[in-house]
């Protein structure tokens, strides 16, 4: 993710979620080395993106939302699977990630890739309310 795809990211993230992240957050993430942001891009616009951070051996996928034009044609498969191999290279040894307990349809996504429900955390999200399932991929004995 370069500073230009921020009009875009921001279009799309306030189109995904109902408490979008503020674009100084993105601004900043782009200047850790800890973190990594990746985009998606059709014809020159980005159409989706993943926000990772990484710590020890662990990484987090804190973000990852494809514009809704665009759904269901892969790209968030893909920006996954790059994600995933972005941690690999991080030197992570699991992935975790917290998504809507009724997102069902990213809950599949990453159940597909390998993720597994270990926890909750309740009442997480606002706008509206609701808890979240905590997921780990364990990088070291997955398929992939």
């Amino acid at each position: 993710m370069w500073p230009a795809d921020i009009p875009d990211v921001m279009r799309i993230e306030r189109q995904s979620f109902g408490m979008p992240w503020q674009e100084s957050t993105f601004r900043a993430l782009m200047r850790r080395p800890s973190a990594s942001l990746l985009t998606a891009e059709s014809d020159g616009t980005v159409v989706g993106f993943s926000v990772l951070w990484f710590a020890a051996d662990e990484g987090e996928l804190g973000d990852l939302a494809v514009d809704p034009e665009y759904r269901g044609r892969g790209i968030g498969g893909t920006l996954l699977a790059r994600s995933i191999d972005e941690a690999r290279l991080r030197g992570s040894r699991s992935l975790f990630l917290e998504v809507r307990e009724s997102n069902d349809g990213a809950r599949a996504l990453y159940e597909k890739a390998g993720f597994e429900a270990v926890g909750r955390r309740p009442d997480y999200y606002s706008g509206p309310r609701e808890d979240a399932c905590v997921m780990r991929l364990d990088l070291q004995n997955s398929a992939r």
